[in-house]
């Protein structure tokens, strides 16, 4: 009966480190592999074992196996390297103790009443909303304002003649961390030809990170928002508080978090 409880317990953990593993690989190009791999290798290890100790003709089977699979584990390092940082930060960036989802919608709330007056009066605006993946190494410069975010702050912000209005708002943590940041521009064509800076500096950050971006154009008054290196086409402002909140849920960002994965390993 402790034989049967062994292999039981064994068995459970086995399947536990396999469903961890697909679950973090999940969406990339090396899955299939991955799946592939191990449901052959666990299928060869159970025959391999079980022949094993019922007889000892199959011992010198048994070891090379052993030294195969050690050889084979150090090759998946070495080949799947991309899909494993990628699985790594998907680690990083899961949140245990997640933000309320109470709290996101009023971020998104405030958030959409700003735009919608900033884009009524052709003001340009560039908010950052960041999310699991920490920003902090993107961001240049700013003035640090740590304030609870409300659409009258952010109006203010980006009034025109503001010393803060050309760059960018933060919000991290649930807060508005600085005004006036300065963030990395997308390079080479990821941008049209007839948008800005704003959009150019919104796609640089998403590019990096897992954060969502709400963008005014100073010319046109038109609302987009980037994410996971797309820009949007122009959001009307009745949708714009409704797409944010769409968006900031916490499935919305697991399929953030692949596409974010698909485009690191795309620049590997």
């Amino acid at each position: 009966m402790t034989d049967v409880l062994e292999i039981f317990f064994e068995l459970a953990v086995i399947w536990l480190v396999v469903y961890a593993v697909f679950r973090f690989l999940r969406g990339t190009r090396g899955a299939g592999v991955v799946k592939g791999f191990f449901l052959i290798t666990i299928s060869l290890a159970l025959l391999v074992n079980v022949l094993g100790d019922a007889t000892d003709a199959f011992l010198q089977l048994r070891f090379l196996f052993d030294r195969a699979f050690s050889l084979l584990a150090i090759m998946l390092i070495v080949v799947f390297q991309p899909e494993i940082r990628a699985a790594m930060s998907r680690l990083g960036r899961t949140n245990l103790f997640g933000r309320a989802k109470g709290e996101f919608g009023s971020i998104a709330a405030e958030i959409g009443e700003a735009a919608t007056f900033l884009s009524k009066n052709h003001f340009g605006a560039l908010i950052v909303i960041e999310r699991r993946t920490g920003i902090a190494d993107l961001l240049i410069g700013g003035v640090e304002l740590d304030a609870k975010p409300s659409a009258a702050l952010i109006q203010s912000v980006f009034w025109p003649n503001s010393p803060l209005h050309d760059l960018a708002l933060v919000i991290r943590g649930g807060r508005v961390w600085g005004a006036g940041v300065q963030l990395p521009l997308a390079e080479g064509d990821a941008v049209a030809a007839d948008l800005g800076s704003r959009h150019r500096a919104a796609l640089g950050v998403t590019q990096e990170s897992d954060c969502l971006v709400v963008v005014v154009s100073e010319e046109t008054g038109f609302i987009r928002i980037a994410e996971a290196g797309v820009l949007s086409p122009p959001i009307s402002r009745e949708e714009l508080a409704r797409e944010l909140a769409v968006r900031l849920s916490p499935h919305a960002l697991n399929a953030v978090d692949l596409r974010v994965d698909r485009r690191q390993m795309e620049h590997t």
